[in-house]
């Protein structure tokens, strides 16, 4: 009897998913539209395919607002971003994880590798805080028929563009200081 009752349950689990968006039309269709900026970034840098894909992905989606504060910290538009498609391409891949990680998965803190070839973002859940490499994770877990979002509360960058604008903040004023020197 037993058996019987796990056997429906299996197909009805199965027949349930792809009644889910994939995780593009989950973006767009987002009641809230948290995403709008997001989704023109991954048009821009021509990723939608990808995340139309079969997946499974996990995806950490920053909000329009997080994408505001962080262009407005880089001290870029939302408009000189899209123009660069490679830098964008870098910063988006850097948000995607091959496979599908819940938030119970991410929990012990695991490193993971990004889809931008040969970096890896780092989970924490201390004192209740929930962060990847430092940033808050806010909205766990919204599923997708080709994997999972999760909403961080700012935009991660790979460790190369970190390093950018800290060197072209130092180059400038050591330039400055050698003219007023000379």
């Amino acid at each position: 009897a037993e058996e019987v009752t796990a056997e429906p349950t299996e197909q009805a689990a199965a027949v349930e998913p792809p009644a889910r968006p994939n995780l593009m039309a989950a973006l767009e269709g987002d009641a809230d539209g948290r995403f709008s900026t997001l989704v023109a970034a991954i048009d821009a840098a021509g990723l939608r395919e990808t995340l139309d894909g079969e997946g499974p992905f996990t995806v950490l989606a920053p909000t329009n607002d997080a994408i505001a504060a962080s262009l407005e910290g880089m001290g870029m538009t939302a408009e000189d971003l899209l123009a660069d498609p490679e830098t964008l391409s870098s910063i988006l891949l850097y948000h995607v994880i091959p496979g599908q990680y819940f938030f119970r998965n991410l929990t012990s803190g695991p490193t993971l590798d990004t889809a931008l070839e040969g970096e890896t973002v780092t989970f924490d859940l201390t004192d209740g805080v929930f962060t990847v490499n430092g940033v808050n994770l806010s909205d766990p877990d919204n599923l997708a028929s080709n994997g999972v979002m999760h909403v961080i509360d700012g935009v991660l960058l790979p460790p190369a563009l970190q390093a950018a604008p800290e060197e072209a903040a130092t180059a400038e004023p050591t330039e400055e200081a050698t003219t007023v020197a000379a």
